[in-house]
């Protein structure tokens, strides 16, 4: 049984923050070799996986919609199938290393899927997140391929702010 958690702590990042993290990231993707394709988780990934394309000069860019159910048990999170609302065909990642792009891996659910089902259409995948937490993954197993930082808090991005820290979701942040 798990110990119930004191409050959630948020890290509010800055663009700033987000450029370092993704000088941390980037070489090492480069030394990691091309890929041929860049999937995008959404919604978080979006601007993330926008700025590594441009940075690894990716053009062949798809997009991933991964939903869960949210009103399941605790202990039965890793059995729950996910339903995939958007998902490039198989004919169009088979035979590709493909860079999955999210913003964090916090449940690892969600990033895990994809991976999974990048596997079964016939490709190569790895995962890439800005974020890692590892206190809250599913998996003790499994971490993203690559990632810029490990955090214990709920990050917000600069995307994700509206002009000030007054609309900062409070509680605990959605399962990824």
């Amino acid at each position: 049984m798990r110990l119930p958690r004191g409050p959630i702590r948020h890290e509010v990042l800055s663009w700033s923050d987000v450029d370092k993290l993704l000088d941390s990231l980037v070489p090492r993707l480069r030394t990691a070799g091309y890929f041929e394709a860049l999937l995008i988780v959404t919604r978080g990934g979006i601007i993330p996986g926008g700025l590594i394309a441009e940075a690894l000069d990716i053009n062949y860019t798809l997009i991933a919609a991964v939903k869960f159910p949210l009103d399941i048990e605790e202990r039965a999170q890793l059995a729950v199938v996910p339903t995939f609302l958007q998902f490039p065909e198989d004919a169009l990642i088979r035979e590709r290393r493909v860079l999955i792009v999210d913003d964090v891996w916090g449940s690892g659910r969600t990033s895990t899927s994809v991976k999974n089902r990048c596997l079964a259409a016939g490709s190569t995948p790895m995962t890439c997140v800005l974020h890692f937490n590892p206190y809250r993954s599913l998996f003790s197993r499994a971490e993203p391929d690559f990632y810029g930082a490990v955090t214990d808090s709920h990050v917000v991005y600069p995307w994700e702010v509206d002009r000030g820290q007054e609309n900062i979701p409070v509680g605990h942040p959605d399962s990824n």
